[in-house]
């Protein structure tokens, strides 16, 4: 780490495990979240994501490895240092946000305050003032049983802030929401986080919240991390398969390479088509008619009716529509590329399709990736 980003990191794992037996949850994991910043840790369940979470806050220990944060070690097994959650100063939102029913908002969210021993006018004042944050003024008389589920979630951002921690840790907290209030309410978050400007280390499996949501990603899998930068950089560029199938679609096509063309490669795809790849090579092997694959994001390939003078270009292949939904603002299609293979499409109203109809699709060079044929095992020879 450079000490430009150690010093502006809050919260630091170096090469940190946590052992539940014989099972490695997380392993050897390393990070840092810098000040002002929303680190989402991403990826399916059993990753090691929540984990990984429990043990910034002190509520895991680490079987191995360092934590700091502000600076200062807050769980190291080989120093034998260990700092309780309570003397650590961050804030919590559970997934099931913990709202006591049988209190009224005031007193759920001033909890923290009351463990701290604040004075009760203090504590009254501070509420007043977090609940006006979240958009919750007028509510704090309200009974816990009285709030809707958007409503508990302010409640348990609020009571995560009550204390001016310089970290707010969440764990999947918009996952009881419908899905219209889970893109209202994570663009609320995003407001309140650069408006206070605190850190929020948040965890989530579902990667249009992360990618509306991060100042980072780090894409996890099996207690690793196999990625970690800004949300547009992995998902234009993955550098794993993991990353590549979990952020985003992309479609996949098996392929030899045919030849280096200066900085890029050309491979020939099931039609004999030759196409040009300019995007990231992840290849082990650049050698002649070895196999690899292909991979393009749906929304980067451009679908013409055939016989269009524009699509007379490199990198197309011709292609026939099989099925057509009509979906309002576009229509979504499974295109039959050559070899058989299914691509799952949106496409533009701008032109008059139909089932069985013949287009072309056109892949530009930049937008392509090339990986070992190893890299999936949907496809095979």
């Amino acid at each position: 780490m450079h000490q430009n980003d150690a010093q502006d990191a809050i919260l630091t794992f170096e090469n940190v495990s946590r052992m539940f037996g014989a099972v490695r949850a997380v392993n050897n994991v390393s990070f840092d979240l810098k000040r002002g910043e929303i680190l989402t840790l991403l990826g399916p369940s059993g990753c090691g994501k929540t984990t990984t979470l429990r043990m910034s806050i002190g509520l895991e220990r680490l079987s191995g490895g360092r934590v700091s944060y502000e600076g200062k070690l807050v769980d190291s097994p080989a120093d034998r240092i260990f700092v309780e959650p309570e003397k650590r100063g961050m804030g919590m939102v559970f997934q099931s946000y913990a709202i006591w029913p049988h209190m009224s908002v005031l007193e759920n969210v001033a909890y923290p305050l009351r463990y701290r021993r604040v004075p009760k006018a203090e504590a009254n004042r501070r509420v007043l003032e977090t609940l006006e944050l979240v958009g919750l003024k007028g509510y704090e008389n309200r009974r816990g049983t009285q709030l809707s589920g958007g409503q508990m979630q302010r409640v348990a951002v609020a009571r995560g802030l009550i204390a001016n921690p310089s970290v707010l840790l969440m764990d999947e907290p918009f996952s009881n929401l419908d899905a219209r209030l889970r893109e209202q309410m994570r663009a609320e978050l995003k407001r309140l986080q650069r408006r206070i400007g605190i850190s929020i280390l948040f965890v989530t499996h579902d990667q249009s919240e992360a990618l509306a949501l991060s100042d980072r990603i780090a894409v996890m899998k099996e207690g690793r991390v196999e990625q970690i930068g800004p949300p547009a950089q992995l998902y234009a560029e993955p550098s794993t398969p993991a990353v590549r199938d979990f952020l985003g679609r992309s479609i996949l096509m098996p392929a030899r390479i045919a030849g280096a063309n200066g900085a890029t490669i050309d491979v020939s795809v099931a039609d004999g088509q030759v196409f040009n790849v300019a995007g990231p090579i992840r290849t082990s092997s650049r050698a002649a008619d070895e196999k690899c694959l292909v991979s393009v994001r749906p929304e980067s390939i451009i679908v013409e009716p055939s016989g269009t003078s524009a699509t007379d270009t490199a990198n197309s292949l011709n292609a026939v529509i099989r099925t057509l939904l009509f979906m309002g603002e576009s229509f979504e299609a499974d295109i039959e590329l050559p070899g058989g293979h299914m691509a799952l499409l949106r496409l533009s109203p701008a032109y008059d399709w139909r089932e069985g109809q013949a287009v072309r699709l056109t892949l530009p060079p930049n937008k392509l990736q090339l990986w070992d044929r190893s890299a999936t095992d949907s496809h095979s020879e």
